[in-house]
């Protein structure tokens, strides 16, 4: 664990200040144990006893009753101190995770073909004005409504996102998944569970008022969906894919991609989850990173997969690789998928566990994002657009769109 932590920039001083307190811990509850158990005792003995013994009794069971008080609440105090540090530990990095910052990933492959636009003879649109261009993108009153970082999508930019929602349920429901639909709102038990009231705290958005939490993402209300329950191990695999609203503040991104859509504070996003036994985990984990690859292949876009290193992990993942797609007008890739490893450590939180015969144990969790939809249109906008503003549609999506080929620009 003190590895865990150098490794991913955190404080290792946590891991000694969780040893100490669990051990208050535990010896604050052998202490407890014993008065109560010395306590009893004394009660059997207070009414055989007459006259002065008598006297002594009671007199001691008084201190020891106060004793045991102390001792219950020197118990408390000390769990909660332990429970309270836990939570603020991350997940043990796997030990093949590439160690370092933001950008000490290790590129893993790359697919498909990036375009020349110089060679095709015109110079490339960014996606805002290729949305402006198809009216499916109007980011001037998403801000007048609602803010900055806030957009409406129209016409065939509305259309484009039910279509990429609909190829990506039918994607995962094919591949197994059972699709759902989401709460947007969750208790703040279920947020912590997951992982997300720790670093990632500063992007979420809370109502005080309710005590309630907006998602930033759908693995949260589907870890928390077996919350507080054993599975039995033959259910296993169990295979989610939730639809949700997102909401994220964004609050450490500043003066970062303030242009158009690519980081926004509300988007829609189709999210695969599994519970797997702990031993299945990483081929799990290569299993969602199978099913991205074929979601960003059928789009036609090119990417590459990226092992992220150890400093720039979520609280909760041991391991997480990061589908990038090539975004022209920047001129590099951009992350557009990922998926996570969160072996054992949403589950023992949220108190899921797996019944294998006579064994109940904690089990394993991982998730994959398979389609963030501003972030993907992005992608599609930029790569497949035409020197006259229309965008080729990928044949993925062409069903969802009525047959249609291409997005061709709106009469001014």
């Amino acid at each position: 664990m003190r590895a865990s932590q150098r490794a991913r920039g955190e404080d290792v001083a946590l891991v000694d200040a969780l040893l100490s307190a669990d051990e208050r811990r535990r010896s604050s509850g052998v202490r407890f144990d014993e008065l109560r158990a010395e306590q009893k005792a004394l009660g059997k003995l207070i009414p055989k006893a007459t006259g002065d013994e008598k006297a002594e009794l009671l007199r001691k069971a008084e201190q020891l009753k106060a004793d045991v008080k102390a001792a219950d609440a020197d118990r408390d105090a000390a769990a909660a101190e332990t429970q309270e540090l836990l939570l603020k530990l991350s997940n043990i990095v796997h030990p093949d995770v590439p160690v370092g910052g933001e950008d000490d990933f290790v590129t893993l492959e790359t697919h498909g073909t990036i375009r020349d636009f110089a060679a095709e003879g015109f110079e490339p649109k960014d996606h805002l004005e290729l949305g402006q261009i198809l009216g499916a993108i109007d980011v001037e009153r998403g801000a007048k409504v609602s803010g900055s970082r806030f957009y409406f999508l129209t016409g065939v930019g509305a259309l484009l996102e039910l279509a990429l929602v609909n190829a990506a349920i039918a994607q995962a429901t094919a591949a197994g998944f059972t699709p759902m639909l989401t709460p947007a709102l969750v208790r703040p038990q279920s947020m912590a569970g997951t992982g997300f009231l720790g670093q990632a705290a500063q992007d979420v958005y809370h109502l005080d008022k309710d005590d309630l939490y907006l998602v930033g993402t759908s693995e949260v209300p589907l870890a928390a969906y077996h919350m507080d329950e054993i599975i039995d191990a033959d259910r296993l695999p169990l295979r989610y894919a939730g639809f949700s609203p997102c909401f994220r503040r964004e609050a450490g991104s500043h003066g970062k991609d303030t242009r158009g859509i690519f980081r926004v504070h509300q988007f829609d996003k189709v999210e695969m989850f599994s519970f797997v036994a702990p031993e299945d985990s990483q081929e799990e984990h290569r299993r969602l990173l199978e099913w991205e690859k074929q979601w960003l292949t059928s789009l036609e876009l090119p990417f590459r997969v990226i092992d992220v290193a150890s400093g720039d992990l979520g609280s909760s993942a041991a391991r997480k690789y990061d589908c990038e797609a090539w975004i022209p007008t920047q001129g590099k890739y951009r992350e557009l998928t990922s998926t996570s490893d969160c072996t054992e450590f949403q589950s023992r939180r949220l108190q899921i566990r797996v019944r294998d015969g006579k064994t109940v144990r904690p089990l394993a969790t991982l998730n994959g994002t398979l389609c963030a939809v501003p972030r993907t249109i992005v992608a599609i906008l930029e790569n497949h657009q035409q020197p006259d503003g229309s965008v080729r549609v990928p044949e993925v999506l062409r069903p969802y769109l009525g047959g249609r080929e291409l997005l061709e620009p709106v009469a001014k």
